[in-house]
């Protein structure tokens, strides 16, 4: 089991408005999943993607 804690960071776009989401990246390797949260609740709550799932994602936003 890993203790490893989140690294959150926001897209280099986001810009300070306010409306954007955290991803933690570097837990992939040791939990598979990428944490995602609302970068305005840090205390809120985190969903948990697959890697896979994660992927499908950002790769559908690039065609938009």
């Amino acid at each position: 089991m890993t203790t490893e804690s989140p690294r959150w960071f926001k897209s280099s776009y986001s810009e300070n408005g306010g409306q954007c989401v955290e991803v933690a990246t570097n837990l992939v390797a040791s939990r598979g999943v990428v944490p995602v949260r609302d970068s305005k609740r840090a205390d809120g709550p985190e969903l948990g993607f697959t890697a896979a799932a994660f992927s499908a994602f950002v790769d559908g936003l690039k065609v938009v």
